[in-house]
């Protein structure tokens, strides 16, 4: 084993560093001192001995202990014997003892990180330094109470109450606060060497943005020369600094620096700055009027200060640290641990000029749907992962809501940089459960150049260039392709669904009826809705124009419950004028997809009194059934409640006769792209003639759209079709006309 190697190992053990250090920093601690007699007894104006003991406690625990009394023995053995030498190691070790037990209860958790941690402040305060130069001061007391110290150090018994114990617990005290951290950091660099590159980084981590060397300089020039100054008097008598007021001038320089420059630096400096001026104290107090009074006074400013700067160093670097990182987590998403969109905003700012290409992937919807939103997660972050190696150190991918990213590229030959990025994207494949997917990922990309003030509107459109990379196959530039007619689609889109959502809550809607006429001679009537413009001589606007739009912003199923109200109402008033009338209205995909349609029809059907044989509804084939399971139970529960179930355009959608084998319905409406032609097209005779086949087989009843003549309706009747519906059977017209026809 290499002596490193066993040095590592065996470092912290009692018999090694815990045994040796404490009789080589003793010497140190002792050295920091400083001492003066008053009335023939010695007070100490700073105690550092306490404080390194329970440093070494901090960093060995209990190992710690046998140095000390090694290193106390010593110490005084030389000096004054071997009792004095036990009373030494009993008034040292029984506070360290005692304030190190009680602090490790109270913080059983990480009791030993480093100083400035304001969570652990409460704890340190009160068990390393104030119980611990309690419990000194005690038995010091004690010990002088007793004649344990007769005939050393000068001291006799005197009272508690007396000026020198005031001065000397705020010695103890002051020690214990500034030397316990101070001696804390040089054990630990000891300990291990590397130390001390973690201590400088976390110095400098403390630190307020924007300090300077030149402003820390100034500081301690500044500082430098205030101690001088007190400490070089000009003259005795006539220096404004030969007085214990001056020595305050101190503190607004260390508070400067306590909220500038964090904790390990100003305790540290502090530190060497008391260590300095209580040593030196004899040059700015004055040796007359009252030298026992200035004394005190002076001890309880050292203390005052210590507490000052201390917590003041606490507080500030803690609110430092929560507002540093409340401000990386305003930029990083919590979630996905990837730059959000402010991240994206304030990087684009910080450049003149930017590439930024937007990736979007819709297939993570569904996927998303099927195993949950952690595929997404992992899908982006994986992806991030995987693009690093083809992006520089200032280029980032971005989260966006949803299933898209961003990537911000430089400027220079980003057009490259795009087709990298394109041919990277390609040949990622995603892990899942052992799975390997590739969704799809359009691409859209743009050069930006500052400032940018509407990035929501410049990704909508980068967004709508995506879509069209998905069906060209390559990355879609938005300059290229012109970014007029993308911002023109967008703000339709948006006046659009405005309009509908004003429709939606004024009932601008118009309800529009066209007859379905049976061979039989029963009728029923199908709904038809229009959307009224801004004024009454407008052009009303077609189901074509808003629907979609509709779909996309999620209104459709607000509409269609709007038109199922409507309906409803107008038969509940009407129905002396058309009594036993039926309806046919039609469904989207996003109704025949919620769980509470059912009932939500059920109740209307209960409010205005009307019986579920008279309401047909008609879902259109190609797209309300995406979901098989989910419509089939929400078709299933209006076919048991009475209604009847029709398809819409049949023979459009995707693998539509598969799907009927599943899907309840009473009705088959054929799309009328094959009644159009049916005596001109062989081949769309021959689909009719199978789907009429096909619906008897499921006894279904049948409807054909767009007869608009009588020899396509012969036609249609010789096929054995129920129902015709067209323009020789009667154009849309307004639902209120069919009263008119009744009177």
């Amino acid at each position: 084993m290499s002596l490193a190697s066993w040095y590592k190992k065996n470092n912290n053990k009692w018999w090694a560093l815990p045994l040796v250090l404490p009789s080589l920093f003793l010497p140190v601690a002792e050295w920091c001192n400083a001492n003066t007699i008053m009335d023939g007894s010695r007070v100490f104006l700073i105690y550092m001995p306490l404080g390194l003991m329970t440093a070494f406690l901090l960093v060995f625990g209990w190992a710690a202990l046998p140095g000390i009394i090694l290193a106390l023995l010593i110490r005084y053995i030389p000096l004054n014997g071997g009792l004095t030498a036990l009373l030494a190691v009993v008034h040292f070790v029984i506070p360290i003892a005692v304030s190190w037990g009680g602090y490790r209860i109270f913080v059983p958790r990480r009791s030993s990180v480093m100083f400035g941690v304001i969570k652990l402040t409460s704890q340190r305060m009160l068990w390393l330094v104030i119980v611990n130069s309690v419990l000194f001061l005690v038995i010091y007391q004690m010990g002088l109470f007793f004649g344990w110290y007769g005939g050393v150090n000068n001291v006799a018994a005197e009272s508690p109450l007396h000026t020198r114990t005031l001065i000397n617990f705020q010695a103890v005290l002051v020690g214990c606060l500034t030397g316990t951290p101070f001696f804390y950091s040089l054990i630990r660099m000891c300990r291990n060497p590397r130390f001390v590159f973690s201590f400088r980084s976390r110095m400098k981590a403390q630190m307020q943005s924007g300090v300077t060397k030149l402003e820390i300089t100034l500081w301690a020039v500044l500082v430098a020369v205030l101690v001088g100054l007190l400490l070089v008097p000009i003259d005795d008598f006539s220096s404004i600094f030969t007085t214990d007021y001056t020595l305050t001038l101190i503190l607004p320089l260390m508070l400067w620096g306590a909220m500038r420059f964090g904790f390990l630096f100003i305790t540290t400096a502090w530190m060497v700055v008391l260590t300095i001026l209580c040593s030196g104290f004899h040059n700015y107090l004055p040796p007359y009027m009252g030298f026992q009074l200035h004394l005190a006074i002076a001890s309880s400013s050292y203390a005052v200060f210590s507490i000052t700067i201390y917590l003041m160093a606490v507080v500030t670097t803690r609110q430092r640290f929560l507002h540093n990182k409340a401000r990386r987590v305003a930029f990083i998403d919590p979630i996905v641990q990837m730059p959000n969109l402010r991240a994206l905003n304030r990087d684009l700012s910080r450049h003149s000029y930017s590439a930024l290409a937007f990736l979007r992937v819709p297939e993570l919807e569904l996927l998303g749907r099927n195993y949950g939103v952690q595929l997404r997660i992992q899908y982006k972050q994986q992806l991030n992962d995987y693009l690093q190696p083809v992006l520089t150190t200032d280029e980032q991918v971005y989260h966006l809501s949803g299933h898209e990213l961003a990537v911000r590229l430089g400027y220079d030959s980003y057009h490259e940089r795009i087709e990298i990025l394109d041919q990277r994207v390609k040949q990622f494949r995603f892990m899942w459960d052992g799975m390997a997917m590739q969704p799809q990922v359009g691409i859209s990309y743009c050069y930006i150049r500052q400032p940018v003030n509407h990035i929501s509107f410049l990704l909508g459109e980068l967004s709508t260039m995506a879509d069209l990379s998905l069906s060209t196959s390559k990355p879609e530039s938005l300059q290229q392709q012109g970014s007029n007619h993308v911002q023109n689609a967008v703000r339709k889109k948006v006046a659009m669904m405005n309009r509908l959502q004003a429709a939606i809550d004024t009932g601008s809607f118009v309800l529009m009826a066209q007859r379905i006429e049976g061979i039989r001679g029963d009728a029923y009537h199908e709904i038809l809705l229009r959307m009224k413009g801004d004024n009454e001589d407008d052009k009303m606007f077609t189901p074509d124009t808003f629907l979609p739009v509709a779909h996309e912003f999620g209104l459709s199923s607000k509409i269609d419950k709007w038109v199922l109200e409507a309906t409803l109402k107008f038969m509940d008033e009407h129905r002396e004028q058309l009594p036993g009338s039926r309806f046919s209205i039609n469904l989207t995909p996003a109704s025949v997809g919620r769980l509470q349609f059912a009932g939500e029809v059920k109740r209307l059907l209960a409010r205005y009194k009307i019986e579920p044989w008279q309401l047909i509804f008609e879902v259109t084939e190609s797209n309300s059934l995406t979901n098989l399971e989910q419509a089939n139970a929400t078709l299933t529960a209006l076919q048991n409640m009475g209604c009847r179930i029709a398809i819409d355009d049949f023979g459009t959608g995707y693998a539509s006769y598969a799907r009927l084998k599943d899907i309840s319905a009473d009705i088959l409406k054929i799309d009328g792209s094959f009644i159009r032609n049916i005596l001109t097209s062989s081949l769309d005779y021959q689909i009719v003639d199978s789907i009429c086949q096909l619906a008897r087989m499921k006894k279904m009843q049948l409807v054909a759209e767009y007869v608009e003549n009588e020899a396509v309706k012969a036609a249609v009747q010789s096929l054995g079709i129920d129902y015709i519906q067209g323009y020789l059977i009667g154009r849309p017209r307004l639902l209120e006309s069919l009263l008119t026809k009744q009177r």
